[in-house]
């Protein structure tokens, strides 16, 4: 169990991520409530294409990169660091992953699981309104990337 210093660090490092920046205190309280820290080494898979996701991670420290199977080849499709979120639609529903996602150094995430979450959306249900713009803006860009892929 984290002391009351490392929950007010926590929550403070959590304000400032985007899919949570929106939330009143006692919103954010409950998320802070709900996440584990988690540390990962590099070359290590957080969440792998294809597994089913069951939850959301944010990146406290160290980097990550994003991998994607296309045409039988592993792409790189980008690089994350603190602050940066993935694995959200796991939030949401149980689908397979779409990416996977691998330290390239030392890293320590905050997860959260979809199960968790969804108790905090029963008794927070403005939570929804809040995380919806940066979902949906997130979706747009991807479904723009996609389309400029496809271009070229």
């Amino acid at each position: 169990m984290l002391s009351s210093y490392a929950v007010q660090q926590v929550a403070e490092f959590i304000r400032k991520v985007p899919l949570f920046e929106e939330l009143d205190d006692r919103s954010l309280t409950a998320i802070v409530n709900a996440v584990v820290e988690q540390s990962y080494a590099p070359g290590q898979e957080i969440v792998r294409e294809g597994d089913t996701g069951v939850g959301a991670f944010i990146i406290r420290s160290g980097r990550c990169e994003v991998l994607q199977r296309r045409g039988g080849e592993q792409v790189r499709l980008g690089e994350l660091g603190p602050g940066d979120f993935f694995g959200e639609m796991a939030l949401l529903d149980e689908f397979p992953r779409s990416a996977t996602v691998r330290a390239i150094e030392p890293t320590t995430c905050l997860g959260l699981t979809r199960w968790h979450f969804r108790g905090i959306l029963e008794s927070h249900p403005q939570i929804a309104l809040a995380i919806l713009p940066v979902l949906t803006k997130r979706l747009r860009n991807a479904e723009r990337q996609a389309t400029e892929a496809m271009r070229h």
